[in-house]
């Protein structure tokens, strides 16, 4: 497996080293392309590249580019988050995501916490799980319209601490219809879903988003998938890459995607 990632966050959002450490990381493991994906502006959060740090990202990326491009291919994308509104111009893709739904008294964050999400479905939600899992993939269905993404972000965040914390019953009816919902409206736009690692890393789940259900759904409905490690940390800049190629091939695809300079690619697997 050629090893790639487009999912990557640096100092200037919520990762724990700088890009150029995150470059010469993903050049001691072997990778062919590395590309950033800071998180875009939003008030309210600590975690988006919010005043001056969204320009100083894109230049310290293309910098970078242009310093190592004999040693490995870097990108510079952004993970656009679905309630903001910053420029996208200028990026070599964008990964669309929905990171928090819209309250009556502001935002609810969806992957902070266990505890934060579980007050937030009995606060907003009339306690009910799969009221705030309609409102998700709602929100979700669109975020390729909205955002103009390439790649759909983690497309079952919401289940970032199911393993444990066991918040919604992903068997429920509505539950999957929802989801599915959203899978046949976003196949409809060519975008890719990602196979994304992240919480593996984090020991929060022991396989990556989607679910194995809607993973072979999404199969089901045409679409094809990018593996990302949605790192944080240079040391797992390809954490759970071996897992996810094997539950790719067990839901029945035939190729994965990749992106380069010149756009979308495909490699058999």
């Amino acid at each position: 497996m050629i090893k790639r990632n487009y999912h990557t966050h640096t100092l200037y959002c919520d990762g724990k080293d700088t890009p150029e450490e995150m470059v010469l990381s993903a050049i001691d493991k072997g990778f062919s392309t590395l590309g950033f994906s800071g998180h875009s502006p939003l008030e309210g959060t600590d975690w988006g590249m919010n005043g001056d740090r969204l320009n100083k990202y894109k230049n310290e990326i293309l910098s970078l580019k242009e310093k190592y491009k004999d040693k490995i291919e870097i990108l510079c994308g952004i993970e656009q988050d679905y309630y903001s509104g910053n420029s996208l111009e200028g990026y070599d893709y964008i990964i669309g995501s929905v990171h928090c739904l819209k309250v009556s008294d502001g935002y609810l964050p969806l992957d902070d916490s266990a505890d934060i999400l579980k007050e937030g479905i009995v606060k907003y939600f009339g306690s009910d799980p799969v009221k705030l899992a309609k409102c998700y993939y709602e929100t979700v269905s669109n975020v390729v319209n909205k955002t103009g993404c390439q790649i759909i972000g983690h497309f079952d965040l919401i289940t970032k601490f199911d393993d444990t914390a066991h918040i919604f019953d992903t068997a429920n009816a509505e539950y999957i219809e929802s989801a599915k919902t959203a899978i046949d409206k976003l196949s409809r736009t060519g975008a890719l879903f990602e196979v994304n690692t992240g919480a593996m890393t984090r020991r929060l789940k022991s396989l990556p988003y989607p679910a194995k259900d809607l993973l072979e759904y999404i199969r089901n409905c045409g679409c094809d998938v990018v593996i990302n490690s949605d790192c944080h940390d240079k040391n797992y800049l390809d954490f759970g890459f071996d897992t996810a190629l094997s539950l790719i091939k067990e839901c029945g695809f035939e190729r994965i995607a990749y992106i380069s300079e010149g756009g979308i690619k495909y490699t058999d697997i």
